[in-house]
């Protein structure tokens, strides 16, 4: 047993080891084991989301070792997702799976087909690709099934294109659809785009530059905010995505350099400024407070506006919520600060808590639910004191939660990751130095 250098207790937390396997559980039961493809949220008829695969690939492995599934389950899974993967279709046709190795961002859960008209999407393509690397890097064994995963996942990898996705731009293109090519929008200001720079550096086949790479941290904004200064970015997953495969403690790029901090402690640093939007709580939402906080990107109440106790309220749908620039409506996500686990242990765990007074995992099969907004009136729970409660769960909010539980208490991930090739090329053509690059 060991424990947390940032907070005394005991690992593995039983809160955490509960929450942990109930949030792994959505990756063995909302799937389609014919193909492996992983259901965006639980909404009947609702496709897949390929980001939502690439946690699954890199959860079987936290899976295995933890005893939620066995070895040969796991690899049978993999192999499943990464040979549908790699025999799907990759074409302009506006019904394909993918193109130029990239895959669009939802697709149908038993075809593998575009749905929804959606973009050819570049960061859900990487994140897909995080994960099939965490599978090549997990699965070494000299067996034939084993082999065929490493083989698949470099395979897949190998395929993209990340020069034809800069689209004539010093920066890579949110997307691209057959019907109207690149989407207008770059990547540029601090985003979950991390992790995809990294992989579009290090690519074997079609690499982009380390130029490229610095014309994204040009457009950075490094703000102070409560006394605290950080990598500006409002939603708390921006802080997190690219974490849950890299270790960014103690290594640096220029900007990081120039600004005597690592990404790591910046997420650590928007998660003490994200606890300290809800404590002074300057809109006056209900419940906000010292164990109530994390706004991310998320599902809401809905799209209107509602008087509430004197004041007009807007609420909205899914959006990126941010703090403390906003948007906010007084919506909260706390798988969004479970996976702030390995940034500040000493605000998370007590929050965790919190939240499981507040009844948020009951009749629950998948952790807790996926968002709440105690300041939203709801007339079938008038005295739930968690308000308005998302009806629905998501696999990009499952797999984090699963992820940065583990990476808190065993650094089981990031150890992998460490030894990816890919990874660490990447991380040095982006000018990271120091710690365990060192």
């Amino acid at each position: 047993m060991t424990s947390s250098p940032n907070l005394n207790i005991p690992l593995p937390h039983p809160l955490l080891s509960s929450l942990q396997k109930d949030s792994f559980d959505y990756f063995l039961h909302e799937a389609n084991e014919k193909n492996g493809l992983i259901c965006d949220k639980t909404k009947e008829n609702w496709p897949a989301s390929i980001a939502a695969v690439g946690m699954a690939l890199t959860v079987y492995p936290i899976g295995v070792e933890r005893g939620f599934m066995s070895r040969t389950h796991a690899i049978k899974r993999t192999l499943t997702t990464l040979r549908f993967l790699a025999d799907s279709e990759q074409s302009t046709s506006p019904t394909a799976t993918g193109y130029k190795g990239f895959y669009y961002h939802f697709i149908d859960m038993e075809t593998g087909a575009r749905a929804w008209d959606c973009e050819l999407s570049s960061i859900d393509t990487a994140l897909l690709i995080a994960g099939a690397l965490t599978a090549a890097a997990y699965f070494q064994q000299d067996t034939e099934g084993e082999t065929e995963i490493r083989h698949l996942a470099d395979m897949l990898y190998r395929r993209i294109d990340w020069k034809w996705m800069l689209a004539g731009a010093p920066v890579l293109c949110h997307g691209w659809k057959p019907e109207s090519n690149f989407l207008p929008w770059h990547w540029e200001g601090y985003d979950e785009a991390l992790v995809m720079y990294v992989l579009a550096l290090a690519s074997p086949t079609h690499p982009i530059e380390p130029e490229n790479y610095s014309a994204w941290m040009s457009t950075y904004e490094w703000k102070e905010v409560y006394g605290i200064e950080y990598l500006y970015a409002g939603p708390l997953f921006i802080h997190q995505i690219s974490h849950l495969w890299i270790d960014f403690r103690n290594i640096r790029d220029d900007f990081m350099r120039d600004h005597e901090c690592d990404y790591f402690e910046n997420s650590r640093r928007a998660t003490m400024v994200q606890q300290q939007y809800a404590i002074r709580n300057p809109m006056g939402f209900e419940q906000y407070g010292e164990f109530c906080w994390g706004v991310t990107a998320s599902d809401g109440p809905g799209n209107l506006s509602k008087k509430i106790k004197g004041v007009e309220r807007i609420f909205f749908d899914y959006i990126a919520r941010g703090a403390p620039y906003g948007p906010d409506d007084g919506t909260l996500a706390p798988w969004a600060v479970a996976a702030c686990l390995p940034f500040a242990p000493e605000i998370v765990l007590p929050t965790v808590e919190h939240f499981h007074r507040m009844r948020l995992r009951e009749v629950n099969p998948y952790g807790f639910k996926a968002s709440f907004s105690p300041t939203f009136e709801c007339e079938s729970m008038p005295t739930h004191k968690a308000g308005w409660v998302s009806p629905y769960h998501f696999g990009i909010n499952e797999g984090p939660t699963v992820i940065m539980i583990d990476n808190f208490e065993n650094d089981f991930i990031w150890g992998l990751m460490r030894k990816c090739p890919y990874i660490v090329h990447g991380l040095r053509r982006a000018g990271f130095k120091g710690g365990w690059l060192a």
